[in-house]
């Protein structure tokens, strides 16, 4: 039905639709050129597929929708479009959140009364372009704000044994890790993080994992395996490019396969080419470790070996030369010592018989000597003794009246005494004694002694001699 439709002219509402269908396939013969974002992505038993090409409103993919158009692939088209992508080694996905390029035939679907495209092909180039691009942008505005290594610029520890894993929890690529991780021996702690690694929510959602495994781990590892460009795309979002380059520990990324890279392995720690190889350079960070230590090991037994051989040969020269001198010394002390014992016997002779002989005389003036000089000796010994009786009294009176005096001077020093005329004592409640009011502070406790006890008090205010309340 392609011709003028009179005014006078009532269609029905099938001969109103065959008119819209006409219309459109005169207007787009061979079809129409659309790029948009997939959204909405359902696959029928059929082998059918349907999804809405939106175009949002701004950059932010969480943007709301500013236009929208139905699509459907049908089974024998989507042969076609499956060859198509094969032409490009399977990098692009139809799924939701990619951007693709697609060629369809403009439709009116009757039954729902919707406009709908029916795609015929599609350009895998226009989708890895777009991938490129948003990776380009992500990446300029993360070095404009001097995170582009960061995170390579965190310490990675020598030995990294606690291990925060993201990934998708029961996937090849958790597996493989675990497998690697396990394997090598050692006592690693494993802190897994399930997370999704594609899809419209996975941005956040790995971007929260990321930073829960930093707070249990020394290293995050962050892994998925193999995929298309589209499947990967979630690792270019600029939501999980900035979690790796902020986190507070060192990101190791094993991400796709050998080819594949994205905007997170460029801000991360250090870019590995499978979830395989970053779990095995964790590993390999700590058995670099232990080889250093073995080789420290023996590098100091080497040089103890060395210190102690020298240290022998000196010993044992030490010793011929110590053997020799004292065999030398010994021969020279026993000819000196037999020229000694010679002097000493001849020196002691000479020195006895004149000890003898002054003994003689001693004993000689002693006896002539007598009576006399014995009562003589007596009397001077009993004036000594008058002399000290006298002193010695003299001086314990003297003390005795020194001791008096200050037993007096502390009895009037006694704080009892003191208090008892009605003096009190005061003391902070930590019992230092309080001498200025500066001591204290308005709310700090005191307490204050007096004769019969004492009182706890609370410190209101302070006020100087001068009457100024200087409390605070």
């Amino acid at each position: 039905m392609t011709g003028q439709i009179g005014a006078d002219q009532t269609l029905s509402v099938g001969e109103l639709a065959q008119a819209l269908r006409s219309t459109f396939y005169e207007a787009f013969p061979i079809g129409v050129w659309v790029a948009g974002e997939i959204d909405g992505l359902t696959r029928a038993r059929s082998g059918h597929a349907y999804f809405n090409l939106i175009e949002r409103n701004g950059e932010d993919q969480g943007a709301e929708p500013a236009a929208i158009v139905s699509v459907v692939l049908f089974q024998d088209d989507r042969q076609r479009v499956n060859k198509m992508v094969k032409r490009y080694g399977n990098k692009v996905t139809i799924e939701d959140g990619a951007q693709i390029r697609i060629q369809a035939m403009v439709d009116f679907y009757a039954r729902q009364g919707r406009l709908q495209l029916r795609m015929t092909s599609i350009d895998p180039a226009y989708t890895l372009g777009a991938i490129a691009a948003g990776r380009a942008a992500v990446l300029a505005r993360l070095d404009d704000e001097g995170l582009m290594k960061k995170n390579s610029e965190t310490a990675l520890p020598p030995v990294p044994l606690n291990v925060g894993l993201v990934t998708s929890v029961g996937s090849a690529a958790h597996a493989d890790m675990r497998r690697v991780l396990e394997a090598s021996g050692f006592g690693f702690t494993i802190t897994e993080v399930d997370t999704a690694v594609q899809g419209l929510d996975a941005p956040e959602a790995i971007a929260a994992a990321i930073a829960a495994a930093a707070d249990r781990a020394d290293v995050v590892v962050l892994g998925r395996g193999g995929g298309s460009s589209t499947d990967l795309a979630t690792f270019d979002h600029e939501m999980v490019a900035r979690a790796v380059a902020t986190c507070a520990r060192p990101v190791l990324t094993g991400i796709g396969h050998e080819t594949d890279t994205s905007a997170s392995d460029q801000v991360a720690h250090t870019s590995c080419s499978t979830p395989t190889a970053a779990a095995t350079a964790v590993v390999q960070r700590v058995e670099d470790w232990l080889q250093r230590l073995d080789n420290t090991g023996r590098s100091i037994a080497m040089r103890g070996r060395r210190a102690l051989a020298a240290a022998e040969h000196r010993t044992n020269t030490v010793t011929v030369a110590t053997s020799r001198g004292a065999t030398a010394a010994v021969g020279r002390s026993g000819r000196n010592l037999d020229a000694a014992a010679q002097h000493v016997a001849h020196t002691g002779r000479a020195a006895t018989a004149r000890a003898g002989r002054r003994v003689a005389a001693v004993t000689y003036r002693l006896s002539q000597a007598g009576p006399a000089a014995e009562r003589r000796a007596g009397s001077r010994l009993d004036r000594a003794s008058a002399r000290l009786s006298v002193a010695g009294r003299h001086e314990i009176r003297h003390a005795r009246r020194h001791l008096d005096a200050v037993a007096t001077r502390v009895r009037a020093l006694d704080p009892a005494l003191i208090l008892g005329r009605g003096w009190s004592l005061t003391r902070r409640d930590d019992g230092t004694l309080l001498r200025s009011v500066q001591d204290v502070s308005p709310g700090d406790g005191i307490v204050t002694h007096l004769a019969d006890g004492t009182l706890d008090s609370t410190i209101h205010a302070r006020h100087h001699a001068g009457g100024e309340d200087r409390a605070r």
